[in-house]
C-alpha cells in the first residue's frame, strides 16, 4: 500500500458558523502546517459561545458514531487524533473508540481536556465530565490542560499562588495517568501579575520545560485551540517538545498582537489570517527554559 504523503489528523471539535474557534482554528492551522484535517464534529453552532447569548446549537453525538462506522468500512487510519471540547460523557466514549480503532502505527493522541477556566467548570458541566476526562487522558500521548483543568483532573484546590515544585509534582502526577507529554498552560507566576507561564514535562527523559508569556490586556476566544493545534502540527513535523511549546506560544502572541491594535470585538477572535504564513517558518528565537 502506498504511504499517504500528507499526515491525516482526526479532529474532534465543534464547528461554529461564525467565530475563530474550534474547527475554525484547527483547519487553517494544521493545513498550513502540512496536515490533512478530518473533522469528527461534536456540535454545530451558529457562532462560537464566548460573548454571544443567542447562538443556535445542534448536538451531533449520534452522527459521530455513524461517521466512525463509515470510516471503519473504508479503512481510514490517522497519524494523529486530536480532541478539544467534548460536551458529554457519551462523546468521550466515542473518542475512546476512535483512539482504539483508528490509530495508525506510530500515531499519537493529543487530548485538550476542555472543562473550565479561572477556577470553575464551564456552565454546562458537572463533575461527571471530570471523571470521564480522567479516563480519556489515560489513552493520550499528550495533554494540554490549562491551570484550572489540571487542578480539576488532579482533584486539587484552585489557587492563584503555586510554586514551581508543586507544578512539577502536578505534571508528573498527570503523566502517571498515561500521557508521555504533559503541558499546563496559564500557570500564574507568584509576584508577577502581568505574566503567566506554560510548563511541560517529558516522561521519557524526565525533563521539565517552561516558557513565560507577557500579559496583553485582551482576552480572545480560540487562543487555546490555536496553541494545541500548533503543538499537534509541530509534533507531526517531528519537532521537540520545547520547540513545539515555543512555536505555539510565539504564534499565539503574534496573533494577539496583530489583532489588539485594530480594536476589533474580542468575541470575534484573533485575526488569524494575518499571521498564518509564519507557521511555515522556523522558530525565530527560542525562549524556553529547562526547569531544574
Amino acid at each position: 500500500m502506498t504511504k499517504n504523503p500528507i499526515p491525516r489528523v482526526a479532529a474532534v471539535h465543534d464547528l461554529s458558523g461564525f467565530g475563530r474557534a474550534s474547527l475554525g482554528i484547527v483547519f487553517p492551522v494544521l493545513s498550513t502546517m502540512g496536515a490533512q484535517v478530518c473533522p469528527l464534529p461534536t456540535a454545530l453552532l451558529s457562532t462560537q459561545t464566548s460573548g454571544y447569548d443567542d447562538y443556535t446549537f445542534h448536538d451531533l453525538t449520534g452522527e459521530m458514531s455513524r461517521m466512525l462506522d463509515h470510516w471503519e468500512r473504508i479503512g481510514l487510519t490517522f497519524e494523529a487524533i486530536y480532541t478539544g471540547f467534548l460536551g458529554s460523557v457519551e462523546q468521550i466514549r466515542i473518542v475512546q473508540r476512535l483512539i482504539d480503532d483508528f490509530k495508525s502505527e506510530h500515531a499519537f493522541v493529543l487530548v485538550d481536556p476542555v472543562m473550565g477556566d479561572d477556577g470553575e467548570l464551564y456552565g454546562p458541566f458537572d463533575h461527571t465530565i471530570v471523571t470521564g476526562m480522567q479516563q480519556l487522558i489515560r489513552k493520550a500521548d499528550v495533554i494540554t490542560p490549562n491551570y484550572t483543568e489540571a487542578a480539576l483532573l488532579l482533584d486539587e484546590p484552585y489557587s492563584q499562588e503555586i510554586d514551581v515544585q508543586t507544578i512539577k509534582q502536578w505534571l508528573k502526577r498527570l503523566s502517571a495517568f498515561g500521557p508521555e507529554h504533559v503541558i499546563i498552560t496559564s500557570v500564574p507566576v507568584i509576584g508577577k501579575q502581568m505574566i503567566s507561564s506554560v510548563y511541560a514535562y517529558n516522561r521519557q527523559d524526565d525533563r521539565f520545560w517552561k516558557v513565560e508569556c507577557a500579559y496583553i490586556p485582551a482576552t480572545y476566544p480560540g487562543t487555546g485551540d490555536i496553541f494545541s493545534s500548533v503543538v499537534v502540527g509541530s509534533m507531526l513535523q517531528q519537532e521537540s517538545l520545547p520547540i513545539a511549546l515555543d512555536r505555539a506560544i510565539q504564534f499565539v502572541m503574534q496573533a494577539i498582537r496583530a489583532t489588539f491594535g485594530h480594536g476589533m470585538p474580542q468575541r470575534e477572535g484573533v485575526l488569524l489570517e494575518r499571521v498564518l504564513d509564519s507557521l511555515r517558518h522556523s522558530v525565530p528565537m527560542s525562549t524556553y527554559e529547562l526547569v531544574d
